[in-house]
């Protein structure tokens, strides 16, 4: 088993001994079984999912580090949201607000903070539809 913890500058989402961790890595997914070789890693807006026995969960994230030790990992992200806080009609909206802007264009538009804005929405919806 690990030990499963993650929290936000707000809350403490999640404390839980799991079997399985997968993380949104910058540069992918990462699994994370017991057992597991020690790493710290920063992380991107994804899917957090940590299963036990036959139950998966999932909860969006977005921007953080995780720091992988044999027996537990502690996941530090500044945005999570489990699949049952996920508000499905705000998070379609942001998806078309971005979506909108990032068709429209335009030589003002921030597409870093566009892309991102549809990024977190798309992984709220993804995350929601798990419930």
């Amino acid at each position: 088993m690990i030990h499963l913890t993650v929290v936000t500058p707000t809350s403490k989402l999640v404390e839980a001994q799991v079997d399985e961790v997968v993380l949104p890595g910058r540069l992918g997914s990462l699994g994370v079984l017991p057992g597991h070789a020690p790493l710290l890693t920063s992380l991107s807006v994804g899917r957090l999912s940590y299963r036990r026995g036959g139950e998966t969960r999932e909860i969006a994230v977005a921007w953080g580090f995780a720091e992988v030790l044999p027996d537990r990992v502690t996941v530090l992200v500044d945005i999570a949201e489990r699949a049952e806080d996920v508000d499905v009609e705000r998070a379609r909206q942001a998806k078309q607000r971005a979506e909108d802007l990032l068709r429209k264009g335009g030589e003002d538009l921030d597409w870093d903070r566009a892309t991102v804005a549809l990024e977190k929405a798309v992984v709220r919806l993804q995350v929601a539809e798990k419930r």
